[in-house]
């Protein structure tokens, strides 16, 4: 082999080298490029789920609070037919105050003996 030939040979192994380093250079960029775009993808598609989420809570939100509003009112309306006899009441009240006194007094259970 003459000098030519050689010369020639590392030519072709240094052009096979670039070669080599274009299409690995080249695959890398593929890869980057289909990564940001799954990523990108899934961006969107996390953010579009919470959304709907969201949606979804705040209509939920919106619901419970007007079974509430409905349930107080309803009871509202119950109560504000009710006549109160607080006479009546204090009375009970007072009754109730005295027997439980009494009986925890018999019981040795106050400190006012």
């Amino acid at each position: 082999m003459g000098y030519n030939t050689l010369e020639h040979l590392i030519e072709i192994e240094a052009e096979a080298a670039a070669l080599v380093n274009d299409a690995r250079q080249e695959a890398d960029r593929r890869v980057h490029d289909n990564e940001e775009k799954k990523r990108a993808a899934y961006n969107e598609q996390y953010k579009a789920e919470i959304q709907m989420q969201q949606t979804a809570l705040e209509k939920e939100k919106d619901q419970v609070k007007k079974q509430y509003q409905s349930a107080l009112d309803d009871y509202r309306r119950e109560i504000s037919g009710t006549n109160i006899d607080e006479k009546r009441f204090s009375e009970l009240l007072n009754n109730y105050i005295t027997n439980n006194y009494l009986t925890a007094k018999a019981a040795g259970k106050t400190n006012a003996q």
